[in-house]
């Protein structure tokens, strides 16, 4: 599957936010790779300010440390695309948030930067609640930097529609 396009990643926001106003709970976004992008998709259904509390776009890894108190350290020992730093992410925005849950996401769409370890299209994802609940998962992508991050997208807002209903 490569890209995702618009009209479905509306779909999708839709549900998570027909989800979300069922539970009475805000959201939050922690972005890297995706750059706001799902906080975008979110806001432009109508209404959504009864479900969005607010998205971090933190790209740069002095960005996750000053925004969502992530630990340089923990950036420096395991590299911003990692489970440990992508959870940390998400706790980071519950924290600083008034939101019920959380998703960070934090990624390699390319077109450089790949690893043997961390290939192009790699993409680690959480989503946290406030009562403690944390999950997290690694995914690879196909396609370019553009399918990469649109696939993000869908698959943050999948997870999350799942987990809040």
């Amino acid at each position: 599957m490569d890209g995702i396009d618009d009209k479905q990643l509306d779909a999708l926001a839709i549900r998570l936010g027909e989800a979300l106003g069922r539970r009475a709970w805000l959201f939050a976004t922690a972005e890297s790779c995706t750059g706001g992008w799902i906080a975008k998709v979110m806001t432009d259904v109508p209404g959504s300010s009864h479900w969005f509390d607010r998205g971090f776009v933190t790209y740069s890894n002095p960005a996750k440390t000053d925004l969502l108190g992530v630990d340089a350290d923990l950036i420096l020992r395991e590299g911003a695309v990692s489970e440990p730093v992508v959870r940390a992410m998400a706790e980071g925005a519950l924290a600083r948030s008034l939101a019920a849950m959380s998703v960070a996401v934090s990624g390699i769409a390319g077109p450089g930067g790949g690893t043997p370890d961390k290939p192009l299209g790699t993409v680690w994802f959480a989503w946290a609640q406030r009562d403690g609940s944390l999950r997290s998962e690694r995914r690879r992508f196909p396609g370019d930097r553009a399918a990469v991050r649109s696939q993000a997208v869908a698959h943050a807002m999948r997870v999350a529609i799942d987990v809040a209903s």
